[in-house]
């Protein structure tokens, strides 16, 4: 503890209250229990991950999702490593896998829920003190509370539409690439129906035309890595393809110009999304491995008069790959960002 500073020590105390008044309901074997100890572990890592220039007073409730975010990236790979010791697994022996399970869920709730679970914190009355008077608590934004509740609302869609549908591809990842691609074109055939029905509020068809560009690119990337794998025609990517968000897209075609040798198209394409990127386009990670970042005033405005489809186009996902996908990632990523 005393190599840690004021800040982290708030953190792992904060993490301590959490862990004690919210992770043990989740918990169902007497002798399964998750420690401090593992905690204090995962600060660790983050300290190891994160700039000194987080872990400031004006930054703690970020320094505690991030660490958060660590015990919940444990939990999912089903192990915890020791600092400083390598190969020893601090869930072994101490937490089960069905715990294990259970755990990452509800620490994963916590975070999309951006932590409202601090507010009902009874230990030191801290959930109260750190709940404002009504007439004091400020907009996150201080301009337009229409374009921030737009733009809230198109970011979350948005992000909801895109973690649901890497999930179904994740589970399809480990059958057939004919399986794969057949039960994809299926949900694009499913997914045009609705962008198409005449009896639908705009809203609902304009979900549906994301999921099916969205799904398209998906389709794209599966067939290229199986023609990357054997040698022939690479890439099927195209304008329609692309659009599933600011960058994912284009990144992903950029991988596989990358794999294909042909680095002048490539570095075209990056050059490209670096001129994309202005300050109307907000950074989205639906995995939530980085922590959400203030929105936009020109992106909530862009909300306001813009569809959904259109706001796709106005974030920039993260990039992963299944593991269909894989031979569209260069090989000293595919561990990285192969699922």
């Amino acid at each position: 503890m005393f190599s840690l500073n004021g800040v982290q020590r708030k953190c792992l105390v904060v993490l301590k209250m959490i862990k004690k008044e919210e992770l043990v309901k989740y918990i169902y074997h007497e002798s399964c229990k998750i420690t401090t100890f593992h905690f204090k572990t995962a600060l660790f890592f983050t300290l190891e991950r994160t700039s000194s220039n987080v872990w400031t007073k004006a930054r703690l409730l970020e320094c505690i999702v991030r660490t958060f975010q660590t015990i919940h990236e444990f939990l999912f790979q089903g192990r915890c490593p020791h600092y400083i010791v390598d190969g020893v697994d601090l869930f072994d022996g101490k937490l089960c896998r069905e715990c294990q399970r259970s755990l990452e869920k509800a620490i994963g709730v916590i975070i999309q829920d951006n932590m409202r679970v601090l507010f009902h914190l009874q230990i030191d009355d801290l959930g109260q003190r750190l709940m404002p008077p009504p007439r004091e608590r400020e907009l996150r934004i201080g301009t337009d509370v229409n374009a921030y509740i737009c733009g809230k609302l198109a970011k979350e869609t948005c992000e909801y539409y895109y973690i649901e549908l890497r999930y179904i591809v994740f589970t399809l990842s480990d059958d057939r690439q004919h399986d794969i691609i057949t039960s994809i074109l299926g949900t694009i055939a499913a997914a045009r129906v609705y962008a198409n029905n005449e009896g639908l509020s705009q809203y609902v068809k304009d979900c549906a035309q994301f999921i099916e560009t969205y799904l398209r690119s998906i389709l794209a990337t599966v067939v290229s890595s199986g023609r990357l794998q054997t040698g022939g025609p690479q890439s099927l990517m195209n304008s329609e393809t692309l659009d599933t968000d600011a960058a994912s897209g284009r990144l992903k075609l950029a991988s596989i110009l990358y794999c294909s040798g042909d680095l002048q198209r490539a570095a075209y394409e990056l050059d490209d999304i670096a001129g994309r990127l202005d300050d109307s386009v907000q950074s989205a990670c639906p995995c939530r491995r980085i922590i959400d970042e203030e929105l936009s005033e020109r992106f909530c405005e862009f909300s306001t008069r813009n569809a959904v489809q259109m706001m796709s186009r106005k974030l920039a996902f993260c990039v992963m790959f299944t593991r269909q996908e894989m031979f569209c990632a260069p090989k000293f990523l595919r561990y990285e960002s192969c699922g």
